[in-house]
């Protein structure tokens, strides 16, 4: 008896330590916070009256983000930095023409070397950063800048791997500095006023989304020297999964208040088609020896991945940047009373729309969505987009800055945090890892260690 017993706990315990070992390392590290670390979900900083602002990476995103900042009242361009000295010269003009000398007084100028930005980091001491530099460098750029002194502001993704991502948490949380992802198309007219109808329940209960980023970007690739193709090109050469997700995904989560109180996500599966597009673009464009014809492009065209949330909706992802089709983020949000969605933009209500239509079984769309615009558009929208108007992809760009500066300028927390971030870029290389072992599921890291289920859902700010 004694052997059997014997026999049965060494079962158990041998079962309960394969359990531990397969429990993926990425979401087993950083899981206690240190005695000198704080939750930032609803952070608030000091107000910072007068913002004294750095960019690095001017080439495209951050030049439009910086001509913008310049002109809002209190702001300070204290540097810019970039590879190339043209750049660093063109944007520093560009802050000329939208406001005088008297107030962007000394801009410091950093180019050359890769590693100028550092120099920056230690010489202007800055309030804010606005990075806009390729993928791989986010993360570190993102971490030295908090650890500096200054809020870190990153262009999409947050980070390319998910250890950088809980570096980047956890750097935040000691520093006390925000980190948020740039994620613009949560300012677009469209998504606020879906954000504002899923608040007021006009679709009851949600239960599902559709998100995406189809953009066929193959004329990248004539960016050889320099330029987004010159590095981008080479991530869909290595790596197969869903690598761009969040311009749609963003404002799917925030619809479902994923990882603010309610609910969070909880795992995905995810499938590449062939990868064909890239090499037969290559094929037809550039000479035989020439660079891209020597890649081996091993990422899929298409990336589809379905999301599960801890409350069991379902969110459908997908990414190509490849195939010829128009352009589309799908943006549809299903409830159990009716659907919005975008590309075109529609709406389909239970019983009808009131004064438009008498069902579900016919989209309202096109110009019959004037009244819905009137009823329901975002007041954050209404307030700023005559502001933003010329800022970029239709405004969006702008009312975000304007957000980001009011919140530092007022103490408020931001819209996004950091968390958001980390979990919107994480289905990146959590797609990658399904997509390599044959569409298994990949559990998602929880970034707030549990804190998502007391962080307040982004309120319809006035």
């Amino acid at each position: 008896m004694k052997n059997i017993d014997r026999r049965k706990f060494l079962k158990k315990t041998t079962l309960s330590a394969a359990a531990v070992s397969v429990v993926p390392s990425y979401l087993r590290a950083n899981s206690e916070r240190a005695f000198n670390q704080i939750y930032m979900g609803d952070f608030a900083a000091p107000k910072l009256k007068n913002l004294k602002a750095a960019f690095i990476g001017v080439g495209a995103r951050g030049g439009y983000h910086l001509k913008f900042l310049a002109a809002l009242p209190n702001t300070e361009v204290v540097a810019v930095c970039d590879v190339y000295e043209d750049l660093v010269k063109e944007k520093i003009g560009w802050v000329r023409e939208v406001s005088d000398e008297s107030r962007h007084k000394n801009i410091a100028q950093y180019y050359g070397d890769e590693d100028q930005w550092r120099k920056m980091l230690e010489e202007v001491k800055p309030d804010v950063v606005f990075i806009a530099t390729n993928w791989k460098n986010h993360a570190p750029m993102a971490i030295e800048s908090m650890k500096m002194g200054a809020h870190a502001m990153v262009e999409v993704p947050i980070a390319v791997t998910l250890q950088e991502m809980w570096d980047i948490v956890d750097t935040s949380e000691s520093t006390r500095k925000h980190c948020m992802m740039l994620e613009n198309v949560n300012y677009s007219r469209d998504e606020l006023m879906f954000l504002n109808m899923c608040r007021q329940g006009v679709i009851g209960e949600i239960l599902h989304g559709e998100a995406a980023y189809i953009h066929e970007l193959r004329w990248q690739m004539d960016e050889q020297e320099r330029g987004t193709g010159s590095w981008r090109t080479y991530h869909y050469a290595k790596r197969n999964g869903n690598l761009y997700p969040t311009h749609g995904l963003g404002p799917v989560a925030q619809y479902m208040n994923l990882g603010r109180g309610e609910d969070t996500l909880s795992s995905l599966v995810s499938f590449s088609t062939p990868s064909r597009g890239r090499a037969s673009y290559a094929e037809k464009n550039y000479p035989e020896n020439h660079k891209w014809n020597q890649l081996d492009f091993q990422g899929g065209d298409l990336n589809t991945s379905i999301l599960k949330t801890q409350l069991g909706k379902t969110i459908m992802v997908q990414w190509d940047e490849t195939s010829p089709r128009p352009y589309t983020r799908h943006n549809l949000i299903q409830g159990t009373k009716g659907a919005l969605a975008g590309f075109p933009t529609r709406v389909a209500l239970e019983g009808g729309v009131e004064g438009i239509n008498e069902n579900h079984h016919s989209w309202v769309q096109g110009e019959a969505l004037d009244k819905l615009y009137e009823k329901y558009d975002h007041p954050l929208y209404k307030r700023l987009n005559e502001a933003a108007r010329g800022s970029g992809h239709g405004g969006m760009d702008g009312i975000m800055v304007y957000r980001i500066v009011e919140c530092l300028q007022k103490g408020l927390p931001l819209d996004q945090n950091v968390y958001e971030g980390c979990l919107w870029s994480a289905v990146a290389p959590l797609s990658e890892r399904s997509v390599a072992s044959g569409g298994s599921s990949q559990p998602f890291p929880d970034f707030t260690r549990g804190n998502w289920k007391k962080t307040q859902p982004l309120s319809i700010i006035e």
